[in-house]
């Protein structure tokens, strides 16, 4: 993959920052259903992901192109700044009526901007169990980088609030005015969906998987809506009226230190998804 970039072109986060660490990590795949259930929460976002997106047909193909997509983003180096304009293309002819009535278009700032700023309370949020809280210091360089994150996928600063201070405001006012629960959030955590088996991967593992999925979806559905509200940050789940009791913050706690003490101790090839991998591979060199 080619490291230089066109000079007008944003640049990824830097190599060593707070992103670079965590974000290919495979423990963040662990957090990609919250990120995604709050992202759709809104209005707008939900009805084009409702009306526009492959979710329900193509799953597995979905989240498959979603994942490499984030991952461009942080170690993309020439092709993050691709990246950002391939969905920007990918989303001009997405627009209706939101959820509550209202035009909307995919582009609007206000929308485009909540679908990125809905990873960084995530991020942060899940760290306490999966990893390590971050310190006051490493929020600050996150969200930077975050911002950054922003740029290469076209968003203007001035769509985001610049600083930690100015986020939280937003970012609770939103969950007040804006977000809350509808289909597609309930579609997302519910253990009825019926998800297809996975349809990648060695042929071998398919049609294993396929046997047995009548047994394993109904546990999958139930894991995945766990750690989807579990990671939602707490304000985000009041705004989505979502129960979350003390028995299951302590069930969560516990698996949280299961994560922390096997992943920093497996090897690179299975910690860190392959764009990461690759990334980190050429850095070191």
């Amino acid at each position: 993959m080619i490291e230089s970039r066109s000079p007008s072109a944003p640049a990824p986060p830097p190599p060593g920052g707070v992103l670079w660490s965590l974000a290919g990590d495979v423990r963040m795949l662990l957090t990609l259903p919250a990120a995604l259930t709050l992202q759709v929460a809104h209005p707008a976002v939900g009805a084009g992901v409702d009306e526009h997106s492959v979710f329900r047909t193509d799953p597995w193909g979905r989240g498959e192109r979603s994942l490499r997509s984030l991952q461009l983003w942080v170690y993309g180096g020439e092709a993050a700044a691709e990246e950002g304009r391939r969905l920007r293309r990918l989303h001009r002819t997405i627009q209706g009526a939101d959820t509550r009535g209202r035009p909307y278009h995919a582009l609007t700032p206000t929308n485009y901007a909540w679908v990125h700023a809905t990873g960084y309370p995530v991020f942060a949020h899940s760290q306490k169990y999966l990893n390590r809280p971050l310190t006051e210091a490493q929020e600050r360089q996150l969200y930077a980088e975050w911002l950054q994150v922003g740029r290469v996928l076209g968003i203007h600063d001035r769509d985001m609030p610049q600083t930690i201070e100015e986020f939280w405001p937003y970012y609770r006012k939103m969950l007040g005015d804006e977000i809350a629960s509808n289909t597609v959030v309930e579609e997302l955590i519910s253990v009825e969906a019926k998800v297809p088996a996975p349809d990648r991967g060695p042929l071998p593992v398919r049609l294993l998987l396929r046997l047995c999925w009548p047994v394993l979806l109904p546990r999958i559905s139930r894991f995945r809506r766990f750690v989807t509200i579990g990671f939602l940050p707490p304000d985000a789940r009041d705004a989505l009226g979502l129960e979350w009791t003390d028995a299951q913050e302590r069930k969560l706690r516990r698996f949280g230190r299961v994560v922390r003490a096997v992943v920093p101790v497996l090897p690179e090839r299975l910690r860190y998804l392959p764009l990461a991998r690759e990334a980190r591979a050429r850095h070191r060199r």
